[in-house]
């Protein structure tokens, strides 16, 4: 499960990067963007403006929004067959704007708490998760648009630290995700990133706190 993650880099970086239109005005730099918080999206191929969705997906049928805290991530193998993901797998498909993302580590030991890993390209470049997204209404009539991460299972260096790991596009290989309309080829599209060109190191639990958003979080943990 990916649970949190970052955008630590300056939009203007991703606009270059992706080649992106607009960008709104409160996407500020992230080291802890946790659900429920508002993310970056590009939900458009041809327009390719940045717009601030809530993390967790709210399914056009949801009576209230309280879904959503535990609709963060849909599993790529079923992402046709589950009612929640079925139409946004179709018709609502979106990247979400990332740099880093964490998972945790699980000790053999018992009472050994779970030691965070940072997740980033070799490069120090951006990249986009593969998302899907809903317009829910709220009570009042009012819009909220929603997302939420497709993780599938995780490569060689993912593999030591979790079983799944998010879906990751770069700027090469991302737009086939909006623009494709054949359901089979947007399977085949969800795959484990290259190991070769990721690396990871363990960081302090700062990030177990969602209140706590500092570059400290992204700090190498020193043994």
């Amino acid at each position: 499960m990916c649970g949190r993650f970052t955008i630590t880099l300056e939009p203007a970086i991703w606009q270059q990067e992706f080649d992106l239109n607009s960008v709104p005005s409160e996407w500020k730099p992230r080291y802890n963007v946790a659900p429920t918080q508002p993310v970056p999206v590009v939900m458009d191929a041809d327009l390719r403006d940045v717009k601030m969705l809530r993390w967790g997906l709210i399914p056009f049928w949801s009576k209230d929004e309280s879904i959503g805290s535990r609709l963060i991530n849909a599993r790529s193998e079923t992402l046709q067959e589950k009612p929640s993901f079925r139409n946004a797998f179709k018709q609502r498909r979106c990247l979400i704007l990332t740099d880093g993302f964490y998972e945790w580590q699980r000790s053999s030991k018992h009472g050994v708490p779970k030691v965070p890993y940072y997740f980033k390209m070799k490069s120090g470049k951006t990249f986009a998760f593969a998302g899907l997204w809903e317009n829910w209404r709220t009570p009042d009539e009012q819009e909220m648009c929603s997302c939420a991460i497709i993780t599938c299972p995780p490569n060689t260096l993912v593999a030591p630290i979790h079983n799944r790991m998010p879906v990751l596009f770069d700027s090469r290989n991302c737009w086939a995700w909006l623009k494709e309309t054949n359901l089979i080829k947007l399977k085949s599209l969800l795959l484990p990133y290259p190991a070769e060109k990721m690396r990871t190191y363990p960081v302090g639990r700062l990030i177990n706190n969602p209140k706590v958003d500092k570059p400290e979080c992204v700090l190498p943990l020193a043994f």
